[in-house]
């Protein structure tokens, strides 16, 4: 058996695998998010590692079975600013945070971001490492003088239970990684100013690197001290893995507070855009990587339209039937976050739309407007990181089987979803299976396949939707700067 566990921005999910890729049992708890008026997003290290401690006891509990492995993923991105000991020097920087827009929107303007771009393929966002570290530097530099490591969720776990310090390389790729070479990039690094803080950044662990248990972790856990542990990769590319991606050019759409599209592309055949945006993740197998387009949009804008609706998310079906494709001619922009937009264009002042409403506009019409504008985003994500095969899709907004279907009829293509709503903690067991050397045959482990096949007939009319978000989303971002600036 392993235990896997997948430590998501607001949720920490566990699963026990057994040799075969069956889930044995399951278990959640919540964490804490905080969310300031002024765009900051902070998490707080202790009640994360809690989460973790909570759900592996309760798994091995309910199981009766000691795992042979812990294998852990997770969120991506922000910034888990920790000393030598693995305490925080400071609260977490959560991915969705604000506060380095202002960094951003400077580096735009100055040819840093297309000079980092051109190094790394790597679009910087306020939520990315690279602009979090130089905010700090300008009005927290305490926190960077008392840090020892500048890392992210998994590997502040890793630490804390392990008493190690390393990285994931698909964690260590934004910003500032090769990620063909899996080596730092040291004139991306000068680019933003940030060289004195390279000592911050661990050299990226080998793919399917083991670790074990501290006696801290054990005592946490409850488990034997040695015990293995991995720590990667990240939630997306685990999701990935998780997916069964198996042919350059598939992709995996994650329907999560994150909207995160990814292709699998070969080693060596990265493609850039006109404007600087995405990522390139490493992978477990080192002629793989990840054309990660991971949007700022996703289940939280829905979240919100519900909210204000006064609806429930029983209340999705219904209204996504009640009004048709069009949504009686109401759309939207999806824009809701702190951080404006990081895919497949980089924006902090972006921000949400309606339009089309009228007094005759049902709330089922705002609501199905929200979800196409979602699948809108979803479709320029898709063109940009360049999709040409087969899609998987899962995560939380793909249970809704008609929005799934909104999705499938937007991107003119089959959804393949996999009943299975766990796919990062799958694909963290897959990864800690092949590190103990286990010889494990990946269709055996993906769980069968349902398709959600496009509706012909209403694709003239989302061609036309997708043109006229296009054409808005061009449009406001211009106002966007002028407003803004």
């Amino acid at each position: 058996m392993i235990t896997a566990v997948d430590i998501g921005t607001s949720l920490t999910k566990a699963a026990a695998f057994d040799d075969s890729g069956r889930v044995l049992v399951e278990a959640s708890r919540h964490s804490r998010l905080e969310h300031h008026t002024d765009g900051r997003v902070e998490q707080d290290l202790d009640d994360v590692v809690s989460t973790v401690a909570a759900v592996v006891r309760e798994v091995g509990e309910r199981t009766g079975q000691r795992p042979r492995a812990v294998a852990l993923t997770g969120q991506g991105d922000g910034l888990w600013l920790r000393d030598s000991a693995g305490r925080p020097v400071r609260r977490p920087i959560s991915w969705m945070d604000g506060r380095a827009a202002p960094v951003v929107k400077r580096w735009q303007r100055d040819g840093v971001s297309r000079q980092v771009y051109d190094r790394t393929g790597n679009g910087l966002f306020p939520g990315a490492q690279g602009p979090l570290l130089a905010h700090l530097r300008d009005h927290e530099p305490e926190s960077l003088r008392e840090a020892a490591v500048a890392g992210y969720c998994v590997d502040s776990v890793l630490h804390v239970l392990t008493g190690e310090i390393g990285v994931d390389a698909s964690d260590a790729s934004v910003p500032f990684l090769d990620a063909d070479t899996r080596e730092y990039d040291e004139q991306a690094l000068r680019a933003c100013g940030l060289e004195e803080y390279r000592h911050l950044l661990p050299e990226p662990a080998r793919p399917r690197q083991l670790f074990e248990l501290g006696a801290n972790g054990a005592e946490l856990l409850g488990l034997p001290r040695g015990l293995p542990v991995t720590a990667g990769p990240f939630d997306l590319p685990a999701c990935a893995v998780g997916g069964g991606l198996r042919e350059f050019g598939d992709g995996l759409l994650i329907v999560g507070t994150t909207l995160a599209c990814q292709v699998l592309t070969e080693v060596g055949k990265r493609r850039w855009q006109d404007e600087p945006s995405g990522m390139w993740l490493c992978t477990p197998e080192e002629d793989e990587l990840l054309h990660g387009m991971p949007a700022m949009v996703g289940t939280a804008s829905l979240d919100w339209v519900l909210e204000l609706l006064g609806m429930e998310i029983g209340d999705l079906g219904g209204a996504l039937e009640t009004s048709p494709p069009g949504a009686n001619d109401v759309s939207a922009l999806p824009f809701l976050a702190p951080g404006g937009e990081r895919s497949p264009f980089v924006d902090p002042r972006a921000s949400g739309q309606l339009s089309g409403v009228r007094l005759g506009t049902s709330r089922s019409d705002v609501v199905r407007a929200v979800c196409e504008s979602v699948a809108y985003a979803a479709r320029h994500c898709f063109e940009a990181a360049g999709l040409d095969g087969k899609l998987v899709a899962c995560g939380g907004g793909t249970r809704s089987h008609p929005w799934a279907q909104v999705f499938a009829d937007v991107l003119g293509q089959p959804l393949h979803l996999p009943d299975d709503p766990g796919m990062g903690a799958r694909g963290a067991a897959v990864t800690a299976a092949r590190a103990l050397g286990d010889e494990v045959d990946s269709g055996e482990w993906t769980l069968p396949l349902r398709e959600v096949e496009p509706n012909p007939g209403v694709r003239e009319r989302y061609e036309d939707g997708y043109r006229r978000y296009r054409e808005t989303l061009d449009s406001m971002r211009e106002l966007w700067r002028d407003w803004m600036g």
